[in-house]
């Protein structure tokens, strides 16, 4: 975070949290909701300062209990998530995987995928999902250790697990062969990956 942002966090430590302002789309896209519905679900406006986005970009984070905030000075302002708390674009040219937040993504510990074909990733950054426009490319790319495509492996093996990478180490975090899940029925990616899409404030 912001040396300015952890300073003004222990000048005023106890500024209450906000709730239903802010959210993150699918695209990786941080949108405003003037409101203060975000929680409602609504698309909310897009944000064009390249100077404010740079700023929730550096100062967001995450709590223990999973929830995800920008911290706004020594306001927290908690985040709707509609896909990931990261959003994880593919650039082809470098083989690098990079959040929508400026952080390479260099090691992934485990794939997920769900029903509509979303592929997550969970990484010490955190927990993010494949941007829609990249994902193609990037599931060419991948195989099971025995030699199976992501794609076939999806949409025809009956195994809610299996082993993938990419054998080729263009995508350098991809090169090793680690855990892949098929989501569960009945279970969100949220849930799998410990984050809260949607938090709400306390009922007091």
């Amino acid at each position: 975070m912001d040396k300015a942002v952890l300073d003004a966090l222990a000048r005023w430590p106890d500024v209450p949290a906000v709730y239903g302002w802010l959210s993150l789309s699918a695209r990786g896209q941080w949108r405003l909701h003037p409101d203060g519905q975000a929680i409602l679900g609504g698309a909310g406006e897009s944000i064009e300062n390249k100077q404010i986005l740079r700023f929730i970009d550096r100062n967001y984070n995450h709590d223990t209990e999973g929830r995800w905030f920008f911290q706004n000075g020594p306001q927290r302002v908690f985040v709707r998530i509609d896909a990931a708390p990261l959003v994880i674009a593919v650039d082809d040219a470098s083989g690098l995987l990079h959040s929508h937040n400026g952080h390479l993504i260099e090691k992934i510990d485990f794939w997920l995928i769900d029903d509509d074909g979303h592929l997550f990733i969970q990484s010490a950054t955190g927990a993010g999902q494949i941007v829609d426009k990249d994902l193609a490319r990037l599931v060419d790319t991948l195989f099971t250790t025995q030699g199976t495509s992501l794609l076939d492996w999806w949409s025809y093996s009956s195994q809610t697990v299996t082993t993938i990478h990419d054998p080729t180490g263009h995508f350098s975090a991809c090169a090793q062969p680690v855990k892949l899940e098929r989501l569960k029925d009945g279970q969100t990616a949220a849930t799998r990956l410990g984050f809260i899409a949607n938090p709400q404030a306390p009922v007091i």
